[in-house]
């Protein structure tokens, strides 16, 4: 079942004009199923965050303005205030320590292009040195 719906994904992501490579649709594809299984019940399908308990990714300046913290936050989770789009958001968010580099990669490129973000695709080999250097982190 999972092979077909990335493969919609892959051929959905293909009609878009001005898309990028394969391997981009690839990432995107994998991130958005990776991302409705570990993110989506906060942050919700849409992107939109949940009230004032957990902080939208859609448009949201936080993750446009920090690709090394995100990052960090998929892999590791973050406690205390967090200021995304001038709202404080105060909730814990639990890291998901099982994600490979790849599949962290695979998340970041779908939420950065997703929802109105428009960023680069985020590589493998961008991934494991930002979390090797934020494991060491105080």
């Amino acid at each position: 079942m999972r092979f077909n719906m990335v493969a919609l994904m892959l051929l959905a992501v293909a009609c878009v004009p001005g898309q990028r490579n394969v391997k981009f649709q690839q990432y995107y594809a994998e991130g958005e199923v990776l991302y409705q299984q570990h993110c989506a019940n906060c942050h919700q399908a849409d992107g939109s965050g949940l009230g004032k308990l957990y902080p939208p990714l859609a448009k949201s300046d936080f993750l446009l303005n920090d690709t090394e913290a995100v990052v960090c936050l998929i892999k590791y989770g973050v406690a205390g205030e967090m200021n995304v789009n001038g709202v404080i958001y105060n909730k814990p968010m639990p890291g998901i320590p099982t994600l490979t580099d790849l599949e962290i990669a695979e998340i970041a490129t779908y939420i950065f292009n997703s929802w109105g973000n428009s960023r680069q695709m985020v590589e493998v080999n961008q991934v494991s040195p930002i979390l090797e250097a934020c494991s060491k982190a105080p």
